[in-house]
C-alpha cells in the first residue's frame, strides 16, 4: 500500500479543536488495523515553544526524544497511544532555519533562495519523513486558520503534495465553525463558505469537512454547504460539543468521518474495531462519585498551561471509579494564613512543574499544608524540588534552605546544577529533556505504585537534588526512592511517616493515557479518594 496523507486545516476561528479532531481521526484510523502517526505544522518563526511563555501556548509538551512542543502532542499521544519524535513538531522557524543553514553550507549551489520551492521543498521533506518506515498513514495539522500570512507556505507546501501523489492518497479535511446566532435561531453556513473559497483560491479542494457546532446541523445547511463548498454531503461531518472529550472518536465515528476517509483514501480496511474504546466511554459515564483534587501552580490564566496535568488527574480517576474535579489554584495567592481557608476543601494536592521564582512560595506554603496535614500529596518536576525545600527549612531546620536556580547565594542549596551532568541537553542553558531511566527501591511508597524496579519518564528541568544533604533528608524520614541507573541523581523522593506524600524530578503525565493511566496519577487518586471517605466519616 502506498503512504496515505491526510491533512488538517482549520477555518473561520482558532481554537476550534482541529488537535482533538485529528487526534480522533487517527483513533479511527488506528481501530481500522492501520499504523498512524501524526505531526503538526505550526506557522510561527519560534524554533520551539520551549522558551514561549505558557500564557502564548499553553503547556509544553515533551516526547521521549526530548522534543520541546506543543500541546496538541498531547493530545495525539493519548488518542492514538504512540510515542511521537522530533519529526512530529514542525515551526517555520526550524524550515527556515534548516533552508538558511543549507544556503549557509553551499548546498544549494549559489540559487536564489525563494519560498517556492525552497521553503516549499523543506516543508515537503519533513511530510515525507514516514516514506521508508512502517507507517501507513500520517495525518498532518497545519497550525493556525486560513487567510493567515503566516501560513502561507504550509498550504501551498500540502497543495503540492497532494499534486505530488497518486490519486486517492491524499485527503483534506477542513475543520470549520458553524456559529449559532440565538436571536434568530439559525444556524449560520456563510463563514464557512468564505474559509472554503479561501482555500480553494490557494488551490486546495477539500474532500471532507468537519462542522464544529454547538446545536445538531439541519440537513438542508449539510445539503447547502456541498453545494456551495464542492464537497460531498456525505462528507459534510458534525462535530457536536461532547459530553467527554475521549468520546469525541466515537461520536466522529457515528457521524460517518471514518467512512469518509476510508472512501477517499481508498482503504481497504473499512471496519473499525471500536469496541475497546467504547468500553471505556461506557465505563466513565457510569461513574458517579467525586473528588477534588487542587493543581496549585503559578500559570493560572491559562489552564491549558497545565492541560496533560489536568487529563492525567481524569485518567487516574477513570482507573478509580471517580470523577476528579481539578481546582486550578494561584500558588501568588497562597500565604500562611490563608493556605487553609484555600486548600482546605481538596481531597488532594499537586504541585506541578514550572521555572522562575514568582509563587514559589506560596506552593511551599501549599506543600507545607498538604504534608502536616496527612493531605494526599504528588509533585512533579519543580514541584519535587519544593517539596525538599520545604522538608530542609521546617524539619531538617535550615531555614535558609532554596535552590540555586532561586538564589545563587544560599547557604543551602539542596537543589542545584550538578557539574558533568550525564546526557544533558544544551538548549538555552544545561536541561535534561526527555526520556531518562530509573531506578526504584524496593519495598518503598514508589515501587509500591509502580511494581517494578526500573522504569523510563519523561524530563524538562536544569536542576537536580543536592545529593550533599541527602542523609540528612533520609535521616529524618525523606527518602530518595527513585535515582539514576548510577545512584548519581534523585528521581523521586517520598516521606515515610506520611500516608501519601510522593514527587518526582520527572514528568509522568506526559505519558499517561485515558486507558492506560500514568501509576503516579492513579496512586495519588487513590490516595485521595480514601482521604475524602475518610473526611465524611
Amino acid at each position: 500500500m502506498n503512504k496515505k496523507y491526510v491533512f488538517v486545516t482549520g477555518g473561520v476561528v482558532s481554537g476550534l479543536g482541529k488537535g482533538i479532531t485529528a487526534a480522533s481521526l487517527g483513533r479511527l484510523l488506528k481501530n481500522r488495523g492501520y499504523k498512524v502517526t501524526i505531526q503538526k505544522f505550526d506557522p510561527y518563526i519560534n524554533i520551539d515553544p520551549g522558551t514561549m511563555s505558557p500564557y502564548e501556548h499553553g503547556e509544553v509538551f515533551v516526547t521521549d526524544d526530548g522534543a520541546e512542543t506543543d500541546l496538541d502532542l498531547g493530545h495525539y499521544e493519548r488518542f492514538i497511544d504512540e510515542s511521537l519524535t522530533k519529526k512530529s513538531s514542525i515551526s517555520s522557524g526550524q524550515i527556515y532555519q534548516s533552508v538558511i543553514n543549507k544556503e549557509r553550507e553551499g548546498k544549494y549551489l549559489g540559487k536564489t533562495i525563494q519560498v517556492i520551492p525552497h521553503i516549499t521543498n523543506e516543508i515537503k521533506e519533513n511530510i515525507y519523513s514516514i516514506e521508508g518506515t512502517d507507517i501507513d498513514i500520517s495525518i498532518v495539522e497545519l497550525g493556525g486558520t486560513i487567510g493567515d500570512i503566516e501560513g502561507l507556505a504550509l498550504v501551498e507546501a500540502i497543495r503540492q503534495v497532494g499534486l505530488e501523489k497518486e490519486d486517492g492518497d491524499v485527503a483534506y479535511v477542513h475543520v470549520t465553525l458553524l456559529p449559532y446566532i440565538s436571536g434568530s435561531k439559525e444556524i449560520k453556513s456563510k463563514p464557512t463558505q468564505h474559509s472554503v473559497k479561501d482555500l480553494q483560491s490557494m488551490g486546495i479542494k477539500p474532500d471532507i469537512l468537519v462542522c464544529r457546532s454547538d446545536e445538531k446541523i439541519p440537513e438542508e445547511i449539510k445539503e447547502k454547504l456541498a453545494l456551495f463548498c464542492n464537497v460531498k454531503k456525505e462528507n459534510v461531518i458534525q462535530n457536536l460539543t461532547a459530553d467527554n472529550l475521549y468520546a469525541v472518536p466515537l461520536l466522529l465515528e457515528k457521524e460517518g468521518l471514518g467512512d469518509a476517509i476510508c472512501r477517499t483514501l481508498k482503504l481497504k480496511n473499512t471496519k473499525p474495531d471500536n469496541s475497546k474504546w467504547e468500553s471505556m466511554i461506557n465505563k466513565i459515564r457510569k461513574i458517579k462519585d467525586e473528588i477534588n483534587i487542587a493543581i496549585v501552580g503559578k500559570y493560572m490564566k491559562l489552564e491549558d498551561s497545565y492541560l496533560s496535568v489536568a487529563e492525567s488527574l481524569k485518567h487516574g480517576g477513570f482507573a478509580n471509579n471517580v470523577n476528579v474535579k481539578v481546582g486550578f489554584v494561584d500558588s501568588g495567592k497562597i500565604n500562611k494564613d490563608n493556605v487553609k481557608e484555600i486548600l482546605g476543601k481538596y481531597d488532594g494536592i499537586l504541585v506541578p512543574g514550572g521555572f522562575g521564582n514568582r509563587g514559589i512560595e506560596g506552593k511551599i506554603e501549599a506543600i507545607k499544608y498538604a504534608r502536616e496535614n496527612n493531605i494526599p500529596f504528588l509533585g512533579i518536576c519543580l514541584g519535587m524540588q519544593l517539596a525538599v525545600i520545604e522538608f530542609a527549612r521546617n524539619i531538617l531546620n535550615l531555614k535558609d534552605a532554596s535552590s540555586a536556580e532561586f538564589d545563587k547565594n544560599t547557604k543551602n542549596p539542596v537543589i542545584h546544577i550538578m557539574e558533568n551532568q550525564k546526557g544533558i541537553t544544551k538548549k538555552g542553558g544545561t536541561m535534561r529533556l526527555g526520556k531518562y531511566p530509573c531506578k526504584i527501591k524496593k519495598n518503598s511508597l514508589a515501587y509500591k505504585i509502580y511494581k517494578t524496579e526500573n522504569i523510563e519518564e519523561r524530563h524538562r528541568h536544569r536542576f537536580e537534588f543536592n545529593n550533599d544533604y541527602k542523609e540528612a533528608f533520609e535521616k529524618e524520614g525523606l527518602i530518595c526512592s527513585g535515582t539514576s541507573p548510577d545512584g548519581e541523581l534523585v528521581e523521586i523522593v517520598e516521606y515515610e511517616k506520611h500516608p501519601f506524600f510522593i514527587a518526582g524530578q520527572f514528568h509522568p503525565e506526559f505519558k499517561s493515557r485515558p486507558d492506560r493511566p500514568a501509576p503516579l496519577f492513579v496512586a495519588l487518586v487513590k490516595a485521595s479518594k480514601e482521604y475524602n471517605r475518610n473526611k465524611k466519616k
